[in-house]
């Protein structure tokens, strides 16, 4: 890997660390719940990296569904808080 896919890696680690904290100490459910959303995107930017530096099209595909399993998290999480709320 190139000194700019490493230091990108680890920018998206370091990221990925603090997301980490926020969700063990959250103040509310929705900050806990946005900090696991910026886990998850981080986590498909690393995979992306990764199948960009070392050329293996799998990666990219893992990185396709944890992006959808994302979307649908979020997705469930707005609903189940708007019905929390009524």
């Amino acid at each position: 890997m190139s000194w700019f896919y490493q230091a990108a890696a680890l920018v998206l680690l370091v990221s990925m660390l603090l997301s980490l904290f926020r969700v063990a100490r959250g103040p509310s459910y929705a900050d806990r719940m946005l900090a696991a959303q910026l886990i998850g995107t981080s986590g498909v930017a690393l995979l992306l990296l990764l199948a960009a530096a070392f050329e293996q099209s799998a990666l990219r595909d893992v990185a396709l569904v944890f992006a959808l399993l994302a979307a649908v998290s979020g997705i469930a999480f707005t609903r189940v808080a708007k019905s929390v709320k009524e």
